[in-house]
C-alpha cells in the first residue's frame, strides 16, 4: 500500500457524533459537578482527560477510515501461488526439546539408521 486514500469526511463526522455527544454530557456533567467558586480547579482535570481520550479515538478512527477506504478499493489478487497461511508451517523445529543450540541439528533423514 504505496498511498492511502481519503476518508469521506461526512461519513466521519457521522460515526463520531454520537460519542461527541457522550463527551460533551461528561464535560457538562464535570463542570455541574464542581462546587461554586471552584469551578474550573475542580473540573479541569476531568474535562482535559475526557477531551484527550475523545480525542485519540477520533484521531483513531479517522486513520482506520483511510485504511478501510484504500484497502476496499483494492481487489485480492486472482489466484495466488501456495497454500493458505493457515496452512504453513510456524517455523518452529519439531522436537526441539532437549536439543543443543550450540550447533545446527542433522535434517530429519540423517538420524535413520542402515535398512530404514
Amino acid at each position: 500500500m504505496d498511498r492511502l486514500l481519503t476518508m469521506d469526511p461526512a461519513q466521519f463526522a457521522e460515526r463520531m457524533q454520537a460519542d461527541m455527544r457522550e463527551v460533551l454530557a461528561q464535560v457538562a456533567a464535570a463542570v455541574n459537578d464542581a462546587p461554586s467558586g471552584n469551578v474550573i480547579n475542580a473540573s479541569e482535570v476531568r474535562v482535559r482527560d475526557l477531551m484527550a481520550a475523545f480525542r485519540r479515538r477520533a484521531m483513531e478512527t479517522a486513520v482506520q477510515m483511510r485504511i478501510d477506504s484504500t484497502e476496499s478499493s483494492c481487489s485480492p489478487s486472482a489466484g495466488r501461488g501456495g497454500p493458505p497461511q493457515a496452512e504453513q508451517g510456524a517455523g518452529v523445529a519439531q522436537h526441539a526439546v532437549r536439543q543443543r543450540t550450540d550447533r545446527p541439528q542433522p535434517g530429519p533423514l540423517a538420524r535413520r539408521g542402515r535398512g530404514q
